[in-house]
């Protein structure tokens, strides 16, 4: 059985499914009953559960890892904070028999090093590391899906609002990483592999909303936000320390933040997903 966290996310959601469909019996891990009830009532593969647990207070997670072979672990925004101790989930999974990790990481970690959430999560890569499970890493760079944070206002004013509007990063698509982290779940081969996932082209969120005005068919209005006003945004779901890593990045990412990563193509077989595509797929949010 494999333990997917996030599970109602925009990765978990397709990795359950990509698990379920490989004939794997999983454990779909949603942060409350709400969401873990919405999920088990909604259209489910075959040989899925879901179970609500809250990775903050790692204990919770116990019965989800009786019996599992393996753990694809995605940390909420609040597990980022400074007195967040996510290492005691890795612990947690070793003391239940669990054989594989997958840890969702940053690709902040390699770039910069220094920058106080990516400290933590090295630290957490670390103790995965030491930890004496068969593991895996996954460092993406910044999710195509974080435009879903311009739907309503796309919807009811035709604008998106974001800062750096010329400044661009080779955004991945979360159906790239849910296929990576599938691969590093159930081969071997991905043992000790840290891959760095990006897509397949730079692109500015101006550019990005431009794609979506062209999906839909109509205008789209562009609206530059200062780096506070996108802080102040930002901090209503993570803590302050991402916010500010994250905006370093997007504000003037360095040569390693715009390589385009071989990694999606080298474990999947395919090239990764443009920005566009993951548009297509998901314009109903939009329209």
């Amino acid at each position: 059985m494999i333990v997917v966290t996030g599970a109602t996310g925009n990765i978990g959601r397709p990795l359950t499914q990509a698990l379920a469909e490989a004939g794997e019996q999983v454990t779909a891990v949603s942060r409350n009953a709400v969401q873990a009830s919405a999920q088990a009532s909604a259209a489910t593969p075959d040989g899925v559960r879901h179970v609500a647990a809250d990775l903050a207070e790692p204990a919770g997670l116990a019965p989800a890892l009786d019996g599992a072979k393996a753990l694809f672990l995605l940390l909420s925004g609040d597990l980022h904070s400074p007195e967040a101790r996510p290492a005691d989930i890795i612990d947690l999974a070793v003391a239940n028999g669990v054989r594989r990790v997958v840890l969702l990481s940053s690709q902040g970690v390699s770039t910069r090093p220094l920058g106080p959430t990516r400290v933590a999560m090295r630290a957490l890569e670390d103790s995965l590391r030491e930890s004496g499970l068969d593991w895996a890493v996954l460092r993406p760079g910044g999710f195509a899906s974080n435009a879903l944070a311009w739907a309503e206002s796309v919807r009811t004013g035709g604008t998106v609002a974001a800062p750096f509007g010329d400044v661009g990063v080779p955004v991945v698509d979360p159906a790239d990483i849910a296929e990576v982290a599938a691969a590093c779940l159930l081969d071997d081969r991905h043992s000790g592999g840290v891959y760095e996932l990006t897509g397949p082209e730079v692109i500015t969120p101006r550019g990005q909303a431009a794609a979506i005005a062209a999906a839909l068919g109509s205008p789209v209005r562009f609206q530059e936000l200062t780096r506070d006003e996108a802080k102040a945004a930002m901090t209503r779901f993570v803590p302050p320390e991402l916010a500010d890593d994250t905006l370093d990045i997007i504000g003037a990412p360095n040569a390693a933040e715009l390589r385009i990563s071989p990694d999606v193509e080298r474990v999947t077989g395919h090239a990764p997903r443009p920005f566009g595509d993951w548009v297509a797929r998901n314009l109903a949010a939009f329209g």
